[in-house]
């Protein structure tokens, strides 16, 4: 059984969808972020770091309990272990390459751009603009090697393509104001319609909807959400 520690934000969402993919039995275990419950020391046991996902396998190797944290270390913890979504042999280099540019560049730039235009006190144009072009830099990085490709890596589909995934379905909220922030990526915007397609995106949009998260944000939040901000 994999326990799987769950907000609803784009990086659990990528394990959400591979678990999904890989037909694995788990059990859903929220994390609600914006009251804080990320920095409990019951949640700090799973991931020091007390940010969302983690997982913990109870049936790691060797019969032993496994925890696993930080979306791209669970995306190949979970595909290395049911030998799926890997790509060939010989395409190993470049998901290595591509996994980590979505899990250093991608990913937190995009992070960043949300945090800046919708969290930050206004009147930081440096900022905002800075990680607005870092994250149409990083678009345009992927989609000129999707350029006659279908998919990121080799000729499958593969964790590489889960863990773009996570954040482009985030885009319009990346690129505040762009009513179709992917009409200047045809390319990505082609790669994500063919996930969007795959029966699995539809269950993994249903994880968590039984279960009722904060929405409101207040002091208790920001807070939660940047305490490196408060002393």
């Amino acid at each position: 059984m994999i326990e799987f520690y769950f907000h609803p934000t784009p990086n659990p969402m990528k394990v959400a969808l591979l678990l999904e993919e890989l037909d694995l039995p788990y059990q859903v275990i929220p994390i609600d972020t914006s009251k804080g419950e990320q920095h409990t020391p019951a949640f700090r046991s799973i991931n020091p770091n007390g940010k969302v996902p983690a997982i913990v396998d109870t049936q790691g190797a060797n019969g032993q309990t496994r925890r696993v944290f930080d979306s791209t270390a669970i995306l190949l913890y979970l595909a290395e272990k049911e030998g799926r979504f890997l790509g060939q042999p010989e395409d190993r280099a470049e998901l290595l390459s591509w996994l980590l540019f979505i899990a250093s560049g991608l990913g937190p730039f995009s992070g960043q751009a949300v945090h800046f235009q919708y969290a930050a006190p206004e009147g930081l144009d440096y900022a905002v603009n800075r990680y607005r072009r870092e994250i149409e830099r990083h678009y345009q990085v992927l989609d000129t090697h999707l350029a006659g490709r279908e998919y990121i890596v080799g000729e499958s589909y593969t964790i590489a393509d889960i863990s773009a995934w996570g954040w482009i379905d985030r885009a319009k909220r990346v690129m505040k104001g762009v009513e179709n922030p992917l009409a200047d990526y045809p390319n990505i915007e082609a790669l994500f319609n063919r996930i969007e397609a795959r029966p699995a995106v539809a269950k993994a949009r249903l994880v968590g909807s039984d279960i009722t998260f904060k929405q409101v944000s207040d002091e208790e939040t920001k807070r939660a959400l940047f305490p490196s901000n408060y002393r």
